[in-house]
């Protein structure tokens, strides 16, 4: 079997590039063969890519800068897996899409169930929610997967961020009110893997069985203080040599952002359990190996 998989220099682009290999030909569908910005093109690139499986990661994901950007993130976000969705629609192949918890508004404190409305609160989670719609109006075999927090030892993410900013400052502001789940990047590849192995003979029927839409992420919650405080004392543990002193917990009205983010990003994994069988662990125990990773000497 040929899976095309895009953003494969991204976090869960790059697990799922490299877990599928051992299902068949990866196709990996970096930018300069499968540009988002781009989607008239696409429908040609998938003729001659001719795969029989798509997972597609990929998007634009600057959430403060999609407030200026409105049109380059509608067409990434939307417009592009539209295209993708029908032409896959029309051949039966199936498509796998991630989307995020930034489709709903944040409210409450109750994890948020695939069938809860949408109400997103930025241009962002405004074009993921648009994508999440021309995928489904295209009609095809599809899975969307909501996942959040997402972080691994490579590229840009929170676990980076606070790694290096432990190591230039005595003392470091967390927001402390929104609340969800660190996911490594590493955990979602993993499970994708299990889902498509299981019913790879029958994928339309699976992702119709769980409803087309899919919540992933690790288990339990925590704040991006409580996160930022247990990847410092993970560093630590490790004996890395870190000066940051103080770690303040503040709220979200505190550290204003260009874009409005989500207090609760807490997703209902049930359908996860239900569907597929699958009970992903708490989040702190995905962190360790990801610590581990960033650490390591570089050969």
């Amino acid at each position: 079997m040929r899976f095309l998989v895009t953003g494969v220099s991204g976090q869960i682009g790059g697990e799922a590039a490299r877990r599928f290999t051992e299902l068949g030909t990866v196709i990996p569908a970096a930018r300069g063969l499968f540009n988002l910005s781009q989607p008239t093109t696409l429908a040609g690139r998938l003729d001659a890519l001719t795969p029989d499986v798509i997972i597609n990661p990929a998007a634009y994901t600057a959430v403060d800068r999609a407030e200026d950007e409105r049109a380059l993130a509608f067409t990434v976000n939307a417009e592009s897996p539209g295209a993708i969705a029908r032409w896959a629609a029309a051949r039966d192949v199936p498509l796998v899409h991630f989307s995020t918890d930034y489709v709903f508004d944040g409210s409450g404190e109750r994890p948020w169930r695939e069938d809860d409305p949408a109400a997103p609160l930025s241009v962002y989670g405004a074009s993921k929610l648009a994508g999440e719609e021309n995928i489904r109006a295209a009609g095809g075999p599809h899975l969307i997967v909501r996942t959040s927090w997402i972080y691994a030892a490579g590229g840009n993410n929170f676990l980076r961020t606070i790694a290096r900013l432990a190591r230039e400052r005595v003392e470091l502001t967390i927001v402390a009110d929104q609340i969800g789940a660190p996911t490594s990047a590493a955990l979602v590849g993993d499970i994708l893997l299990q889902i498509v192995r299981k019913n790879l003979g029958g994928l339309d029927a699976a992702f119709a069985a769980a409803g087309n839409t899919l919540h992933v992420a690790a288990d339990g919650h925590t704040s991006w203080h409580g996160f930022a405080s247990a990847i410092i004392a993970g560093l630590r543990r490790l004996n890395v040599a870190l000066p940051v002193e103080r770690i303040v917990p503040i709220a979200t009205k505190d550290y204003p952002t260009k874009a409005v983010r989500p207090l609760n990003s807490r997703l209902d994994l049930t359908r996860l359990r239900d569907s597929f069988g699958i009970s992903p662990p708490p989040w702190d125990t995905l962190l360790e190996p990801e610590l581990d990773a960033l650490t390591a000497p570089q050969l």
